[in-house]
């Protein structure tokens, strides 16, 4: 079975760190899901608004927003119940987290591109 992974936060830009993970994943093997609610593509991708929308069963999702944000989506990331829940550096906050947990998740303090063996400073 493939990896999956939804990066939530994924951007265009190519020097913010949820384009950095888009194209770290992909060239590490993974199932890349793009998750803005803008839409559109993101490196070849197409651009999910939501968790909602991945039609996969998902082993990561990995959190790119500023925490007031990611408060937001954190009932969609337990609705989908991945095997793993990254917060990136900068994604965190101690609300976020406890809501999180209080959620049934099991957030994961971490760069997820670095659990996957790439380092950030790579992809520009």
């Amino acid at each position: 079975m493939r990896r999956t992974v939804a990066i939530v936060g994924a951007s265009a830009d190519r020097r913010k760190f949820g384009n950095k993970s888009v194209r770290a994943c992909l060239r590490c093997g993974w199932d890349v899901y793009a998750v803005n609610p803008r839409g559109g593509e993101i490196e070849g991708l197409k651009v999910h608004a939501s968790l909602a929308d991945i039609p996969v069963p998902l082993h990561r999702v990995s959190l790119y927003l500023p925490p007031e944000l990611g408060l937001a989506v954190l009932p969609d990331v337990a609705a989908v119940c991945p095997q793993e829940f990254f917060v990136n550096p900068g994604a965190e906050s101690p609300e976020l987290l406890d809501a999180a947990r209080r959620l049934g998740l099991a957030p994961i303090l971490a760069c997820s591109m670095l659990a996957i063996g790439e380092l950030p400073e790579r992809y520009g």
